[in-house]
């Protein structure tokens, strides 16, 4: 799977007009180099061929690794949490167990690369680096910390370490943490998350599905401990 089309794009800056080759899908599986020209950037890159101007373009793409067993979707702005596409169920219809993401934008596409490849489950990372922001924000002293993403994991050393954003100026802040953490986060994504594991489409697992998540552990807790309260309350009687 790897389809490309030829687009004429007008140059911001002379107006002239240039064809760009524009890929919709990658099969990162056979076409291995296209996966580093998409990390790269020098995919979405674009020159105008009479002025020599560089722009980045932004379109959907869907990238497919038959080999780990995962599909990233990016659609730039997409604010769904679930999109089913027909056409793609149909074509793929008997693959089981494979992952499938929407990404929003180029970073969370990146990050998500990130982790499947390393065999790593991104609800549980989501649910590490939500838990982790917070500390961070704690820490700055600061409301909130909303943006960060997965940029390191070392199995040999049990540690991954989180890139977060902070501030209108989105200054880096790195933070690592054990892979405990993160164990601990996989177990509650395994105890609360079936029903989303077993849906159909491609998901958007982000903060916002993390936080829903981490209401529904706290709720769970509360519950457990409200009813064993009232067991022991009821033996003594």
């Amino acid at each position: 799977m790897q389809n490309k089309v030829i687009k004429e794009i007008i140059c911001p800056k002379c107006s002239q007009v240039t064809q760009g080759k524009l890929y919709t899908s990658i099969n990162a599986t056979n076409h291995p180099h296209l996966r580093n020209e998409i990390l790269e950037e020098n995919l979405f890159r674009w020159r105008c061929h009479s002025c020599g101007h560089e722009v980045m373009l932004s379109y959907p793409m869907l990238y497919n690794d038959m080999k780990k067993r995962f599909m990233i979707y990016l659609i730039p702005g997409v604010d769904r949490f679930q999109l089913a596409d027909s056409e793609l169920e149909e074509e793929f219809a008997n693959l089981k167990g494979i992952r499938k993401r929407l990404a929003p934008d180029f970073n969370t596409f990146r990050e998500k690369l990130f982790i499947f490849e390393n065999g790593l489950d991104d609800m549980a990372v989501e649910m590490t680096k939500l838990a982790i922001s917070q500390s961070v924000a704690r820490k700055l002293d600061i409301r909130e910390v909303t943006e960060g993403y997965l940029s390191m994991y070392d199995r040999e050393s049990n540690t991954m370490g989180f890139t977060f954003l902070i501030g209108i100026e989105k200054e880096p802040y790195i933070q690592s943490v054990r892979l405990e953490i993160y164990s601990k986060s996989l177990a509650i994504v395994d105890d609360l998350a079936e029903k989303d594991r077993a849906l159909k489409g491609f998901l958007t697992i982000d903060r916002e599905w993390a936080k829903n998540i981490l209401y529904r552990y706290k709720r769970k807790k509360i519950e457990f401990r409200t009813a064993r309260e009232a067991a022991k309350a009821e033996s003594k009687s």
